[in-house]
């Protein structure tokens, strides 16, 4: 049964901060993640991602703010909140003189008594069965990257943290992950994962934040990161300059720049009346529109844009 009513957020946090001396690494983050989605959590290496899924686990405490996991207050019920909870924080560690089934049999023994019986399908699951009687100081680094996934699902976790997960992984692993975070999706489960890639947020995640030196800047859908939550379209017509000029008045146009064969508008809305406003104020003014259709933003474009004013490098 989940611990946190339907609608709850599954994580969530409020004012968030923790500081290592002078040096802020996480800065009065309020971070909302619904329930029951691939979350991304993007930032440039040094963001201070890792540094807040720690707060998160009591790893390390909060030196301000407040948090609640599962619907639990953390740190005061850690325990409880976390029975349910698998992560991996950094590269995760393994006795290598032990073999891959041994260590989850050790993992296993510290959670409840049918997390042994969860052991063989999470081999299955993340492709290891053929290997899991080898020793892991034989393991590449995606295969331990697996291993720790599956050591993830000794909890039957309804949460699932993990960060920068697919190091290591070459492109038919990162294909499988893929596919991994997308099954734990349809089964209910939520995935949070930080990353600095951010084709794979893209590819994988329904709703994602940008953080940077600490600092939530933006969160939400994909569409709505990548948009920065305006509509954007594309106008294809005879006279892109002067399509310009006539429309720098318009109330409903808030950027507009060109593009090859016409313009790239940034609107106050996206209904239809609006982008027919703009349609009408162009063909009275004698430009043909031969062309009209949403823009597509890139989550890169958006991470660079929003990141580089903080004087961010990725």
């Amino acid at each position: 049964m989940a611990l946190n009513a339907p609608g709850e957020p599954i994580i969530e946090t409020t004012g968030l901060t923790k500081r290592f001396g002078e040096r802020v690494a996480v800065d009065h983050a309020d971070l909302t993640v619904p329930r029951g989605c691939a979350f991304g959590f993007l930032g440039p290496n040094g963001a201070g991602k890792t540094t807040l899924i720690r707060v998160l686990l009591g790893l390390t405490p909060a030196t301000e703010g407040s948090m609640r996991v599962l619907g639990l207050p953390v740190p005061e019920k850690r325990a409880e909140a976390l029975a349910r909870v698998g992560a991996i924080v950094e590269e995760p560690r393994f006795h290598g003189h032990l073999t891959g089934r041994e260590n989850l049999r050790l993992a296993a023994a510290c959670r409840s008594a049918d997390a042994e019986a969860r052991i063989a399908p999470a081999l299955e699951r993340v492709g290891l069965t053929a290997r899991a009687d080898e020793r892991v100081r034989a393991y590449s680094m995606g295969m331990r990257q697996r291993l720790g996934i599956a050591r993830c699902l000794l909890a039957d976790p309804e949460l699932l943290i993990l960060d920068e997960p697919t190091n290591g992984l070459d492109p038919a692993g990162i294909l499988e992950f893929r596919q991994f975070v997308r099954s734990m999706v349809d089964e209910g489960r939520t995935v949070f994962l930080s990353s600095h890639l951010l084709d794979e947020v893209e590819k994988i995640c329904d709703r994602a934040a940008i953080v940077d030196q600490g600092r939530i800047l933006m969160q939400g859908t994909v569409g709505e990161l990548a948009s920065g939550g305006k509509p954007t379209v594309i106008i294809g017509c005879s006279d892109p300059q002067g399509a310009e000029r006539i429309l720098l008045d318009a109330p409903a146009v808030v950027e507009s720049g060109e593009v090859a064969g016409g313009l790239r508008l940034v609107l106050t809305d996206g209904e239809n009346g609006t982008v027919a406003e703009v349609v009408r104020r162009l063909v009275e003014a004698g430009i043909a529109v031969h062309r009209v259709e949403p823009a597509r933003v890139s989550l890169e474009e958006r991470f660079l844009e929003v990141t580089s004013r903080f004087g961010a490098t990725a």
